[in-house]
């Protein structure tokens, strides 16, 4: 079987757009809510009491902590609830692949839009941010690729969740035996090394952390250290997680 899509990818991708375009600004709100309640409620309370972290201060910290963590919600939702919908009650899968579509482009364009559901909720966090004060208008822009990248991976991650998952009430299995733990402990609100060492040599090989270890440095203009193995490692995890993805989609598809 084949795990590679073809460009015809695109065609889900265009597809969901079109859907998500109608109501884009209820799903914009969505996304910006949770976040902003995080950044307003810990960043200007508990950030005056903070100081500083790592150098910068607390709200600066927490907010790119908060595009990190929202990069994977974002696309852990869209992923999890959304591909499985369209999987199984709308069956838009099927008729995707009564077309020249095969399962990798179904998936991949999957895969695809619920990153891209990931980079416009990321940019509005952003432009947010910028409005506020905390970021710099042009220097950490380069931290959006890295939201794109951060959507793929755990888009892949869920899709191979949804494609196994009976009911949407599976999905709270892997909200909290992963997700939550990565954003409650991979740097989004407090530095990693604070925990206990065995704890911190689980955390640092979690996708988030690289993630946020990529996303920090860069939403204040400054190159991350050992930048190329935190993106080696997000692109690991992409490449396994994907293929995962297309072969169990594969197997629950086509009988």
């Amino acid at each position: 079987m084949n795990v590679f899509p073809t460009r015809r990818f695109v065609q889900p991708w265009r597809r969901h757009f079109l859907v998500w375009r109608k109501t884009f600004a209820a799903s914009l709100m969505g996304s910006l809510g949770e976040p902003l309640l995080y950044l307003l409620g810990l960043g200007y309370g508990l950030g005056k009491f903070i100081g500083e972290v790592e150098g910068v201060p607390y709200l600066f910290y927490l907010a790119a902590g908060i595009l990190a963590g929202n990069s994977m919600n974002a696309a852990t939702f869209e992923a999890l609830y959304g591909g499985f919908t369209r999987m199984t009650r709308q069956y838009t899968f099927h008729a995707m692949l009564a077309t020249p579509l095969s399962v990798a482009d179904v998936v991949a364009g999957e895969i695809a839009w619920a990153a891209s559901k990931s980079l416009i909720s990321g940019s509005a966090i952003y432009l947010v941010g910028v409005g506020l004060g905390i970021f710099s208008p042009w220097q950490g822009l380069a931290a959006l690729p890295v939201v794109f990248l951060s959507g793929l991976v755990f888009a892949s991650l869920a899709m191979t969740v949804t494609a196994i998952s009976p009911n949407y009430e599976f999905f709270m299995y892997y909200f909290t035996l992963v997700t939550t733990p990565m954003f409650l402990f991979c740097g989004v609100f407090f530095p990693a090394d604070g925990l206990p060492q065995a704890v911190q040599g689980v955390v640092q090989l979690l996708p988030l952390s690289h993630v946020a270890a990529l996303i920090r440095p860069l939403s204040a203009g400054v190159v991350p250290e050992d930048a190329w193995m935190h993106l080696s490692a997000l692109a690991g995890y992409f490449v396994v997680a994907g293929s995962l993805a297309v072969r169990l989609v594969q197997r629950r598809m086509v009988r």
